[in-house]
């Protein structure tokens, strides 16, 4: 045998050593630390927190767009928001809804709220509105009837300041559907943490819910960094990135 074979086979022995002996070293060297396993569970949730659109046509609209704001005769870039996705098609599962929009401080007095079924009023109501303004929202209240499974209803809130006339005031619209929930969902419901709720609605393209359990969320803890990290993410998904920081403001009651 030459000594070149007798160099290989000799250095041969130590690496098979080596190969033998990695798989008992410790796993931790190759564990992921705390900090970083809770970085990524943040990350996943803020993913999760966006909102997905439900597999539906867009609603006909013969405004010309999609567009969820309405206009002001004043100098502002600020104006009537509706919080919608942008083709204004929200998902529900309750028999009367909580609705949302952005009302600037403007010098605003009354807003008027209709929801048809085609042609055909099925409710209208009027508010005073408070002299803090923001996001503002209204749910329908009982002597309101409530919204059938599958169909879809559209609707409008108008606002008018001090020196216009009724009906020369503007107006945004959007519309809502309303939903039987599937067996796995209304599981996955009924076993989530309350906490977590905003995150099954939104995943599952259910609009009006994410967005009032995220707005109670958020009155209910205005301090929470979790609650406010959902709440960016869900505007930022549709759009509504300028209306993030907006104060909430209270709820609508009808005067009539």
């Amino acid at each position: 045998m030459s000594w070149i074979q007798k160099f290989v086979n000799m250095a041969a022995v130590p690496i098979s050593m080596t190969v033998l002996v990695m798989p008992s070293l410790p796993r931790m060297v190759i564990a992921e630390s705390p900090v970083a396993l809770k970085f990524q569970r943040f990350q996943s949730w803020q993913i999760s927190q966006k909102f997905i659109p439900p597999n539906r046509n867009a609603p006909q609209t013969t405004s010309g767009g999609a567009t969820r704001r309405g206009s002001w005769s004043l100098e502002s870039k600020e104006t009537l928001t509706a919080l919608m996705p942008l083709n204004k098609l929200g998902l529900t599962l309750a028999e009367r809804p909580t609705f949302y929009w952005f009302i600037p401080q403007i010098p605003v007095e009354t807003a008027r709220f209709s929801l048809l079924d085609g042609e055909d009023i099925v409710y209208e109501t009027t508010f005073k509105l408070p002299k803090q303004l923001g996001i503002i929202g209204f749910t329908l209240p009982t002597k309101a009837p409530s919204l059938k499974v599958g169909k879809r209803y559209h609707w409008y809130m108008s606002i008018t300041d001090a020196s216009e006339e009724v009906g020369e005031g503007i107006t945004v619209d959007g519309w809502v559907e309303r939903i039987q929930p599937t067996n796995d969902l209304s599981k996955q419901l009924a076993r989530t943490n309350p906490k977590q709720l905003s995150q099954v609605y939104a995943a599952s393209g259910i609009w009006y819910e994410v967005l009032h359990t995220l707005v109670q969320q958020r009155l209910s803890d205005p301090s929470d960094r979790t609650v406010m990290a959902n709440w960016q993410a869900l505007l930022e998904s549709v759009g509504l990135k300028d209306l993030v920081s907006k104060p909430l403001s209270r709820y609508l009651e009808c005067q009539d």
